[in-house]
């Protein structure tokens, strides 16, 4: 912590509290009641110790500070105050125990303070599914920004699509490495015998079809970042020399005897359970801890479905950044993804949003939109209701455009409908209204002859209701004729 004040009038705890305080190795200040609010106030403190010999003004100086933990020594059990910044008590005498954790809690204070950007600058800019505020995610978050500055050697883990390569980019951007090159390598997407190649490169003539001298990925990764994906199925065979170069740093290309230095940072992560395949025989127990210095757990996104909403926001943006339309969602349709199980994690996630931006671009998207397995609760599709006389019309031009765009396949009365049919406009032109309304005539007596002169199902033949097409029947006088 950046300093720690200690506030007392008593000189002896002052002095007790500085030995052990100093002996954690965290700077310290003391001062006394009458000057620790200035002090507070000019420059502020990581946390207090104070003693709780004047309750009031202890209780008055934690409540004007409630960005700062405090930490109340009293010489017996009593009662101080509720504010949350009390973050704990502790009785005297003084034990090293009871201390270390007081000073614990100080810092757990200060570091999940809303709005702390103490870490700042660069540190900030973390990528794509490191976006997110559930523990889990912040969890991953400080790790990368521990492990960065080190030369550590890191192991991620964590489900197919969870977004392990992205953490490792973010260990690799934020450390010193940055401006070196950032290499991965899928050890699981090339055969065996032509990963050794691939990692350490080859001589010309090394093997049939090596025309020409090649770097590996060491050598292209050389004061940079490698990363060894899904290194789990990578064959027993290359992971002893794999070993073997992690031991020394040196390698040599295939075909070839020079050995070559390599400085280059490894950054390995599987999906599979290490631990289980070394009792399987199927993962050298050597390589593993040497890979497994600083191990980080990926989490997956059903652990972590609060983060959903800013993850979407996060994808949608980057859909809209590479010139595609974005698309939004309802709350409803954000709930109802929160329930999904994500088998495929954040990259089913992106997906899906990049599906829905094709199917509805610029719009809004709700929960009857989504695809069937994203659908959860009661799933009502809003269903708009238009006037009738839209409706008619709509039916009316959709039929009148079928008519007229279909051949007369047999021979109709020319008075009854020859006009009707005709698909240009005559010479001596045409009265529209009488056309329309003959028309209209024609089309609901094929209806209802179809249909039997059954209404209702005469009226779904033509896309209008049965209180319309009985209306319609009665303005035109359109009735069955029995036959004699």
């Amino acid at each position: 912590m950046k300093d720690i004040l200690l506030v007392s009038d008593n000189q002896e705890l002052i002095h007790s509290l500085e030995t052990i305080v100093t002996f954690l190795g965290e700077s310290c200040q003391s001062r006394g009641f009458h000057e620790c609010e200035d002090y507070l106030q000019d420059s502020g403190a990581d946390a207090v110790l104070i003693d709780y010999t004047l309750p009031s003004a202890v209780k008055a100086l934690i409540a004007r500070f409630p960005h700062i933990p405090f930490v109340v020594l009293q010489k017996q059990n009593g009662e101080t105050t509720a504010e949350c910044n009390l973050v704990s008590v502790v009785t005297l005498p003084l034990t090293y125990p009871v201390l270390t954790q007081a000073i614990h809690r100080c810092q757990e204070y200060s570091r999940r303070k809303p709005g702390n950007t103490r870490s700042g600058g660069a540190k900030t800019r973390l990528f794509r599914s490191l976006v997110g505020q559930s523990d889990q995610i912040q969890i991953v978050r400080r790790l990368v920004e521990q492990v960065a500055p080190t030369e550590a050697t890191v192991l991620i883990l964590g489900e197919s699509g969870t977004g392990k390569e992205v953490v490792a980019r973010n260990v690799h951007f934020l450390s010193e490495r940055k401006d070196g090159p950032f290499i991965p390598v899928n050890c699981g997407a090339i055969p065996g015998e032509l990963l050794e190649s691939e990692l350490f490169g080859h001589e010309k003539g090394a093997f049939t079809g090596a025309i020409s001298a090649r770097k590996g990925r060491f050598e292209l990764a050389e004061n940079g970042t490698l990363f060894l994906d899904e290194i789990g199925d990578m064959p027993l065979q290359m992971q002893v020399k794999l070993l073997r170069v992690l031991q020394e740093r040196m390698f040599e290309r295939v075909g070839g005897s020079k050995p070559l230095k390599c400085n280059v940072r490894i950054i390995a992560a599987t999906h599979r359970n290490l631990e289980t395949m070394i009792k399987e025989d199927k993962f050298r127990e050597d390589l593993y801890y040497r890979l497994n210095v600083f191990p980080i757990d990926s989490p997956a996104l059903r652990q972590r479905k609060d983060d959903i909403p800013l993850l979407l926001q996060e994808l949608n943006s980057r859909i809209q950044g590479d010139g595609v339309e974005g698309v939004h969602f309802t709350e409803r349709a954000i709930a109802s993804l929160m329930e999904h199980d994500w088998a495929g994690n954040v990259r089913e996630l992106s997906n899906l949003v990049e599906r829905l931006s094709i199917l509805y671009p610029s719009q809004v998207v709700d929960v009857a939109d989504l695809p069937d397995k994203y659908q959860y609760g009661d799933v009502q599709a809003y269903e708009p209701d238009y006037p009738e006389e839209l409706l008619e019309r709509d039916a009316f031009n959709a039929l009148f455009a079928e008519a007229a765009a279909q051949e007369v396949e047999e021979d109709l009365d020319e008075d009854d409908s020859g006009l009707l049919m005709r698909s240009s406009l005559p010479e001596e032109g045409v009265n529209l209204k009488e056309y329309l309304s003959e028309l209209e005539i024609n089309l609901i007596r094929q209806a209802l002859e179809q249909q039997d002169w059954v209404v209702a199902r005469a009226a779904d033949k033509l896309g209008m209701r049965r209180t319309t097409l009985v209306e319609k029947m009665r303005k035109y006088d359109i009735q069955r004729v029995e036959e004699v």
